[in-house]
């Protein structure tokens, strides 16, 4: 049987074409997309396509929009084998990480992709990017099931877990990396699959769920030599916020500052979550490691362990959303939810 893959063209560099007079760059008709890819008629599979109207620039993408993608997701599952989806760079680890968390049960590969350069253009990145993700979205094993039944970014040969990914370059084709966890494939001659990094169902057959309950009362603090305490406590004060991220140095520490612990401590104790994350991108918070850590720890700061900020932030989203009692999100921030963290 023919695997059916539905292409979801949202916006983005990689949907975009040259306007032969003009040289503007117009999105083209993802219903003649083969007439832009002609090499996918080699792959024997039904291809079909949808693109939202309007189509959306990721940095103007909000959390709505992971909504409407998840529900579109929803709509469409029984019907498809895998999903490609077509999005600009910018907030695509944003994306992904949230997605990661809303499509809950998840047993089909929902594969995020893009370019840096128009799909139209010669040197484009986007044919290859395009191409992969396609054939990933198809791949099943002697089993008949997925190879990757995960949210996933693929780009420039890599195939990535989505809430591992962050953006670390604008002008390089190698435009994500994952620092703290491993390809789950990698493209060369063939496509070759580390099925030990690949998170698969406990048991398969179970219905797709959705979570689409968001709050985005936070905040994000990223600690520099040189913070003011009117800054910190100007933040914290914000009206119904929910949680704070914290991005502090190497493995969790900050800054020994009694103002700074102060407000802090304030904060937790009016019931606003305070989530550690590391500015570095590898590496893993460990508050028990030195005393700045284990000062942060005992006013009740929560470990993000090794997750991205990116991550930190659509998990916070989901959870403050889905949940009103802190002691809840407390437990579930700290739990390994969809493969984000390593604990």
């Amino acid at each position: 049987m023919r695997p059916n893959i539905l292409i979801i063209y949202t916006g983005g560099t990689i949907g975009m074409k040259q306007d032969p007079q003009t040289g503007a760059l117009m999105p083209f008709n993802f219903k003649q997309i083969t007439q832009e890819v002609p090499e996918l008629k080699k792959f024997d599979y039904q291809l079909d396509s949808l693109s939202f109207d309007p189509l959306i620039d990721s940095s103007d993408i909000m959390p709505d929009f992971w909504i409407q993608l998840a529900k579109t997701i929803h709509t469409h599952y029984d019907r498809y084998d895998g999903f490609v989806v077509l999005i600009g760079t910018d907030t695509m680890a944003y994306t992904a990480s949230a997605l990661s968390f809303m499509l809950e049960n998840l047993e089909k590969p929902v594969v995020f992709t893009g370019s840096q350069l128009p799909i139209g253009m010669l040197r484009t990145d986007g044919k290859e990017n395009f191409i992969s993700a396609i054939e990933i979205a198809a791949a099943h094993n002697s089993k008949g099931k997925p190879q990757v039944p995960e949210v996933c970014i693929f780009f420039e040969n890599q195939l990535f877990r989505g809430n591992r990914t962050t953006k670390y370059s604008a002008e390089q084709f190698r435009a994500f990396c994952s620092p703290n966890y491993p390809p789950l494939a990698e493209a060369g001659i063939h496509i070759k699959y580390h099925h030990n990094f690949i998170c698969y169902p406990k048991s398969w057959g179970k219905p797709l769920k959705i979570h689409t309950r968001i709050c985005c009362d936070l905040a994000i603090i990223k600690l520099f030599p040189g913070i003011q305490e009117k800054t910190v406590r100007s933040i914290l004060s914000i009206p119904g916020l929910r949680a704070v991220i914290l991005e502090t140095y190497g493995s969790g520490n900050a800054p020994t500052l009694p103002w700074l612990i102060q407000a802090l401590q304030r904060a937790i104790e009016k019931g606003i979550l305070v989530y550690n994350v590391s500015q570095c991108h590898a590496g893993s918070v460990a508050m028990e490691t030195y005393a700045t850590g284990i000062l942060l720890q005992r006013i009740g700061v929560l470990s993000g362990h090794d997750i991205t900020t990116e991550a930190a932030v659509a998990k916070t989203i989901l959870l403050t959303g889905q949940f009103s009692d802190n002691e809840t999100i407390i437990k579930m921030i700290d739990k390994n939810i969809r493969g984000e963290i390593t604990i």
